[in-house]
């Protein structure tokens, strides 16, 4: 019989295999993105230092529904803000594994659309 990998098991997969080829530098951080079932999480890294520069989800905004693509667009806001705060203009953007459409997406192109350049 046929196991079919679990579609968390091929995500990892796949962040592992985008990771060996893309780091964050001080200069250019990594926009990393972690998408769960109850909200979406974004963090600005430097992989030299291993620090986290700027982080945001829609739990630390408090949103009603944080799993929707209303609340990824806020978050991508959010995130677009904080990062002009701290003088980030240019990151790399870590899709996590996940595929580049929905609540992913619609983080991305608002965080564009606030100023991040990626």
């Amino acid at each position: 019989m046929i196991k079919k990998e679990s579609s968390n098991e091929a995500r990892i997969r796949r962040h592992n295999r985008i990771r060996a080829s893309l780091s964050g530098t001080k200069e250019r951080p990594r926009l990393s993105v972690f998408r769960s079932n109850s909200g979406i999480y974004v963090q600005v890294i430097d992989d030299e230092s291993g620090n986290t520069l700027v982080s945001s989800s829609s739990i630390a905004l408090k949103l009603k529904n944080g799993s929707n693509c209303e609340a990824a667009t806020l978050v991508g806001k959010d995130i677009a803000e904080k990062c002009n705060k701290a003088k980030i203009n240019k990151v790399v953007f870590d899709r996590g594994g996940n595929l580049y459409h929905g609540r992913v997406k619609a983080l991305a192109e608002a965080a564009r659309e606030n100023g991040l350049e990626f």
